[in-house]
């Protein structure tokens, strides 16, 4: 009876040992990736070290980060395996694609945007991302600048780990017309500070409101205008923005 009893006992204690090891290494959640390679190459250079930052970051952190330059795989049967979508340096141009993702952020879907992810004017011709995103794209300042940056809500988890004002590595800022603060659906979590006005030297910005990183409440998404270049991802304090909106559109 005894050797029965320790035999059923040692039985407990390995299935218990392998369903508690099962569920340490079972990622917390998926996301895809999608960029491409026949973009401008400041957009390449920033997809290679967004795919090095993400890829070391998930080892970390037990996600898995799939990455793909096949915009096809935006289908409703392959969305199915992630939580997350992440557009680099890309976006969809036909109705299929586009109507993939909307079906996936209205299901509850998480989105991560950078830089020319969020680009869209009067050719594009999707209405549904424009509400979306909460604005169109206006005017850019040239050469690319670093910039000062105000960080509007720090209680944000996105945002939760940075200071009230840094400087942002070399990049490409965006102006918008309409302002995404304008929409009310909006929050904007981290904007251009004016005192870099004028920004530019062929192209200049010259004034406005210009918010750079922001998210629609509607849906579990973040816009974050950095993702020109090779040194986007070069300063640790502007990092901590991009690994923890990462794990905030992961997390159930």
């Amino acid at each position: 009876m005894k050797h029965i009893l320790r035999k059923t006992a040692v039985t407990v204690l390995v299935l218990l040992t392998f369903c508690v090891l099962s569920f340490a290494q079972s990622p917390k959640f998926k996301v895809l990736a999608l960029y491409t390679t026949t973009v401008e190459t400041d957009h390449v250079d920033f997809a290679r070290d967004a795919i090095q930052f993400y890829t070391k970051l998930a080892a970390e952190k037990n996600f898995v980060f799939d990455t793909t330059t096949d915009w096809e795989k935006l289908d409703d049967e392959n969305l199915k395996n992630y939580q997350v979508i992440m557009w680099i340096n890309e976006f969809p141009h036909n109705e299929a694609e586009r109507r993939a993702f909307e079906k996936f952020m209205t299901n509850g879907g998480a989105w991560l945007g950078f830089h020319v992810s969020g680009y869209n004017d009067k050719y594009t011709k999707w209405p549904w991302f424009v509400d979306f995103l909460g604005a169109v794209f206006y005017n850019n300042n040239w050469p690319p600048l670093p910039a000062k940056l105000i960080v509007d809500d720090n209680t944000h988890p996105a945002t939760k780990r940075l200071p009230k004002t840094y400087i942002a590595p070399i990049n490409e800022w965006y102006g918008w017309k309409p302002n995404p603060r304008d929409n009310k659906d909006i929050k904007v979590l981290v904007t251009l500070d004016p005192a870099n006005y004028p920004l530019g030297k062929k192209n200049l910005i010259k004034s406005g409101d210009i918010p750079v990183v922001w998210t629609n409440t509607k849906y579990k998404m973040l816009y974050m205008n950095m993702g020109h270049g090779d040194k986007v991802m070069t300063f640790d304090i502007q990092n901590r923005l991009f690994e923890d909106a990462i794990l905030w559109l992961g997390s159930k």
